[in-house]
């Protein structure tokens, strides 16, 4: 018997079935994963099943008898329990206070918390959630934030859970302790819905794993008896090459040299950079490594020109360009792979081939007098789009805004790789992409450096990190904590670097 059903699911947006006729069985107690590629329906149907969409066909079954999850409130009702992958909580509300938001006791209009504090206290020995309910939300770490979400839904006596890309801005230690969190959960009697594009998490806690593809159903495996290698071709539908084939690099001359950059937080903050030194150099990819937050966006808003700093020097190929402006730093030699690929990395409704000239539409190859030489761009483009396998429905001409994720971000590797750069600056390159968008970008990452050009790379996930790097730093409150190699480190070493919990005691980058 299933504690939940989906049968034969569909969700349509304007112009796409998200979900096309997609059944879903959950057992008691379980831990069922969910995969998929970016786009493939997974946080959709979830979100159907939390009542934040309503589907157009097919009925979710509880304990065999067909339920109206209208809502969440309703989801919520039936036990339902949700973990987005972006925290919904009030940063200036206590824990305390977010986890009981929405189910407060009162009397006579005022709050009374005694029974939820200790109802709370409960929770957090129980599942040993070593965390301060009286703390405000935005003094406490992205692991914590997760754990104050797993207690609302703890708090709710949810039996359901569903877990939304839960390790995204998490160390491995962290990791480590919401996988044996899920587990402990399973066995106490809880089934847990778990969306993940990483495999080795699949692995280490799923039972079974349903994979989507294109809105479809591709089918559902018990994880013991599959390999990551099978799963990985359910999701994209061929093989795909799951380690890097790396040549020992050739270390050339320093391409990027920082001396001692330092910039303020605001008023009554810390500071978003102290003391930053490094250098990157030809023929090497240079790693940032980090959890969220730990001033590695300053650093590279700095190197771009979309920031300025207090104090400190910035370096580009022996020339100093920090006063400079962007087209400036641009025209030296910089390359940038932004972290949001909507905000600073595409037009989002121009078409495909103006977002390929969007740093070189100025020079004589686009222009004549001002006016722009449209036949020029559209092959420009149409070259681009053969080099690169940019997808897409009407080439060229298509709106980037209706276009994948993965696609998009090819647009933007093929524009600025196009442009023969020294120096590629890769922020989050892969972030949100599927196995098959990762192993292009990762490949393209290393033909850059293969033909002696510099890399800096920054990367929330370790596994990149890792599997990519010639060397890491490791970033800690705006500070460079550790200078390593990945073939000396281990994951946990990098994770307690991450925490803060170590650092080298000499950190010469």
């Amino acid at each position: 018997m299933y504690i939940i059903e989906m049968r034969n699911i569909t969700k349509e947006f304007p112009g796409i079935i998200a979900n096309d006729d997609i059944t879903l069985q959950l057992k008691r107690n379980e831990i069922h994963a969910l995969l998929g590629e970016n786009g493939a329906g997974k946080s959709t149907l979830m979100s159907v099943l939390f009542g934040l969409y309503e589907q157009e066909k097919g009925n979710i079954y509880k304990n065999e008898e067909v339920v109206i999850v209208s809502n969440p409130g309703d989801a919520n009702a039936l036990g339902i329990g949700m973990v987005h992958q972006h925290f919904k909580l009030v940063h200036n509300f206590t824990v305390l206070e977010n986890i009981v938001l929405g189910v407060e006791t009162t009397k006579s209009g005022v709050l009374q918390m005694k029974e939820a504090r200790e109802k709370v206290l409960t929770l957090s020995k129980k599942y040993g959630f070593d965390i301060d309910i009286d703390k405000e939300v935005r003094h406490i770490s992205v692991g914590m934030q997760q754990r104050v979400e797993i207690l609302k839904m703890l708090y709710r006596d949810n039996e359901i859970l569903i877990f939304d890309e839960p390790t995204a801005v998490l160390t491995p230690q962290e990791i480590e302790a919401l996988m044996k969190t899920m587990k402990d959960m399973a066995a106490e009697g809880k089934s847990i819905l778990f969306i993940t594009h990483k495999l080795d998490e699949i692995k280490q806690v799923a039972d079974r794993c349903s994979v989507l593809r294109k809105g479809k159903m591709i089918g559902t495996v018990e994880v013991a008896e599959t390999s990551k290698e099978e799963m990985s071709e359910m999701m994209v539908g061929r093989k795909v090459t799951l380690s890097l084939d790396k040549q020992e690099t050739k270390i050339g001359e320093t391409i990027l040299k920082v001396n001692n950059l330092n910039q303020k937080g605001p008023a009554g903050e810390k500071d978003k950079l102290k003391n930053i030194s490094f250098e990157v150099k030809a023929g090497e990819i240079l790693c940032v490594a980090g959890i969220e937050g730990n001033g590695q966006t300053d650093l590279v808003y700095a190197l771009t020109g979309l920031e300025d700093v207090d104090s400190g020097e910035i370096i580009m190929d022996g020339e100093n360009i920090t006063k400079a402006k962007i087209r400036k730093r641009t025209e030296t030699g910089i390359a940038h792979i932004p972290e949001d690929r909507h905000k600073h990395g595409l037009v989002l409704d121009y078409t495909l081939a103006y977002n390929t000239i969007l740093q070189t539409y100025y020079t004589k190859a686009f222009q004549n007098g001002g006016f722009l030489k449209k036949n020029k761009i559209l092959e420009y483009a149409k070259n681009l789009i053969s080099r690169f396998d940019i997808r897409s429905g009407q080439g060229e001409e298509t709106v980037t805004r209706s276009m994948s994720g993965g696609n998009q971000q090819k647009i933007i590797l093929a524009r600025e790789i196009d442009r023969n750069p020294k120096l590629l600056i890769a922020v989050q390159p892969t972030r949100g992409l599927d196995v098959g968008a990762i192993e292009y970008i990762h490949k393209q990452l290393l033909s850059q450096r293969d033909s002696g050009k510099a890399v800096l790379l920054i990367s929330l996930e370790l596994e990149e990190v890792m599997n990519v790097a010639d060397r890491i730093l490791v970033m800690y409150e705006g500070e460079i904590v550790a200078n390593v190699d990945p073939k000396q480190v281990t994951f946990q070493e990098l994770g307690l670097y991450m925490s803060g919990a170590k650092r080298d005691k000499v950190v010469g980058a």
